[in-house]
């Protein structure tokens, strides 16, 4: 994300920024800046109709620039576009004041934001998207008979790359067809890793399946890459960690971070550290469950006592339309990291932030039991 203008008042904290969303990752983190209310401003194809003094009427696209007051706002997670509708709230030759107009937020094209106030969460949240150095670290393969996924795991969201799906028919003696259809399916998660996984930036690759077929394709994988001269795989094979996953599905990918030796593979991300964050709450609460609160009430409690260490909150809780609500949140973020906590703000996106939305989205682990 490139911050191409920031002009937010000191006293009140209003203004607007100007962004450019280079990656998916910067629409999500988009989808997390935008409030109902605020002002959007972009272009956008709107179809004109213009009648001739012969009474002919003739239709064409026109690109404008549209400011529209958000009333309603999502995120497609497959396509990865931001959404919004609103009434238009600036003059315009072509669209009249007040008319509904919906607009898509893409990547490579810019757009500004206005808002009434910009608190802390949200300047947070630009810091986070225009760092050059954030971007997916891991990547994941989790295979199963004739399924795989290949994902890019960033610090916000698990972006599904590849899904392979082959039909492996049963051995059968004197049959080929099982080791062909294998062959063939290996063949096309081998492809997949090639065209998805960029070795330069990604520090580690996850491999995982039930049983040995993890090890199977890897085996095969690096006798094709060797035949075929494939650099990328021969160079970087040190970077897969072959582990245990039950499916070939998406959701199998939380699984392998729950490993604690895919876990020392890596310790240098973001997001390991709010994995190894959630997992040592989610183990207090077992252990020592007066060192583990969760839900706003007893979360704020500790905070008044000055008994946190670790706060972990869901950013779903920021984008609750009643102002009210998200103000308490960003004052207790706010309030933790000024008593000298850590704050670690999880993406539903993700499936650390998932599992953090099954204890109400927001827990804490305490500097000593408050009991």
């Amino acid at each position: 994300m490139k911050l191409l203008k920031k002009q937010i008042s000191a006293k009140d904290g209003s203004g607007f920024v100007s962004l450019l969303p280079n990656t998916p990752e910067d629409l999500w983190h988009t989808y997390n800046l935008l409030q109902t209310g605020d002002l959007v401003r972009c272009t956008t194809l709107r179809k004109v109709s213009k009648e001739s003094s012969t009474g002919s009427v003739t239709s064409n696209k026109v690109r404008m620039n549209l400011t529209i007051e958000v009333t309603k706002l999502e995120f497609d997670s497959e396509s990865l576009h931001v959404r919004i509708s609103g009434p238009n709230r600036a003059e315009s030759e072509h669209v009249r004041m007040g008319a509904f107009h919906t607009l898509t937020l893409e990547l490579d094209r810019n757009f500004s934001i206005e808002k009434q106030c910009w608190d802390q969460v949200y300047l947070d949240r630009i810091e986070e998207a225009c760092n050059p150095e954030r971007g997916a670290e891991v990547a994941c393969v989790v295979m199963s008979a004739g399924l795989a996924h290949v994902c890019l795991v960033t610090g916000s969201v698990t972006v599904t790359k590849a899904r392979i799906e082959v039909n492996i028919p049963k051995k059968r003696t004197g049959s080929t067809a099982h080791s062909k259809s294998l062959t063939k399916f290996y063949e096309a998660v081998y492809r997949a890793i090639l065209t998805h996984i960029t070795f330069d930036k990604i520090k580690c690759v996850l491999l995982g399946s039930p049983g040995f077929q993890k090890d199977d394709f890897f085996k095969f994988m690096m006798m094709e890459c060797v035949k075929r001269e494939d650099r990328a795989l021969i160079e970087n094979k040190n970077k897969f960690v072959l582990c245990h996953a039950s499916s070939g599905h998406k959701h199998a990918i939380e699984e392998l971070f729950m490993d604690e030796s895919v876990m020392s593979k890596v310790t240098e991300t973001k997001l390991s550290k709010e994995i190894e964050v959630l997992n040592k709450f989610m183990r207090l609460l077992d252990t020592d469950p007066d060192k583990a609160y969760y839900g706003y009430f007893h979360v704020q409690k500790a905070n008044e006592e000055l008994a946190i260490d670790s706060l972990l909150i869901s950013d779903d809780l920021f984008r609750n339309s009643d102002v009210a609500t998200r103000k308490k949140y960003v004052a207790l973020v706010e309030s933790v990291r000024e008593n000298g906590g850590t704050v670690y703000v999880f993406s539903t996106m993700h499936v650390s932030g998932q599992q953090l939305q099954q204890v109400s989205g927001v827990a804490a682990i305490l500097r000593y039991s408050d009991s």
